[in-house]
């Protein structure tokens, strides 16, 4: 079994296993126990009740943090014509087309976080599919990274998009800020992608959609959250 660090240790006796605590103060634990030197992100895992093994009960997109998340995320846009145009004058890092997916192919170039494409690029793009789909780049309609509007997608990102969706144990895993933000910023951030989530329940999942919600920093431990601090 892994020993844990002095700091990790200290900063867990802080944290009461057995109780859920209240929004308010999750996030006011969650900061008084990072124990990282630079500004961690602050992350949440929800376990839901959907089953993973049916298609119809995957939960997968996209939304627009309220106040961010802190973060800089490098973009490519794969767009031709006035789209390209677009996404350069909202900034994209990179804009091209085929030459920037040959790139990807013969280079192994990763030098960006999130990659939009329009519709017409997508035939071109699944050739490399295999290469982008484990590193989680592959563009998806579901989340609007396929868009024929590949210019507002960029300043939503910059403004603070992120993906969620369901892993193979019908968990959703998500950055939602990062220490430094206000408790309040924090709190409206969560409660802005519980909400969002919950909103996106499939019809055939019964019940309440959320088991259990935990949120922590970077490489800090684990507050279990009291449901009733959300409309469940």
């Amino acid at each position: 079994m892994k020993k844990q660090g002095k700091k990790y240790v200290e900063a867990s006796a802080k944290v009461d296993k057995n109780k859920f605590y209240s929004l308010e103060e999750a996030i006011k634990l969650l900061k008084s126990t990072s124990i990282t030197k630079f500004d961690s992100s602050v992350e949440v895992a929800i376990k839901t009740n959907a089953d993973p093994k049916k298609n119809d009960q995957s939960i997968r997109g996209s939304v627009v943090l309220p106040k961010g998340t802190g973060k800089d995320k490098k973009i490519l846009v794969l767009a031709k014509g006035p789209a390209a145009e677009e996404a350069k004058a909202a900034k994209a890092d990179f804009v091209g087309e085929k030459e920037l997916i040959d790139k990807i192919e013969k280079e192994n170039w990763f030098d960006y976080d999130v990659i939009v494409a329009t519709p017409e690029m997508m035939p071109l793009l699944g050739k490399i599919g295999k290469v982008l789909g484990p590193k989680g780049l592959m563009p998806n309609p579901k989340v609007g990274t396929v868009t024929q509007t590949p210019a507002k997608v960029v300043e939503d990102i910059k403004k603070g998009m992120i993906e969620y969706k369901t892993d193979s144990f019908g968990n959703i895993h998500s950055v939602f800020g990062k220490v430094s933000f206000k408790e309040k910023d924090l709190e409206e951030n969560l409660v802005y992608l519980i909400n969002t989530i919950k909103n996106a329940k499939p019809a055939t999942v019964k019940g309440n959609l959320f088991k259990k919600i935990t949120v922590s920093s970077t490489m800090g431990p684990g507050i279990k959250l009291d449901l009733n601090s959300f409309d469940n």
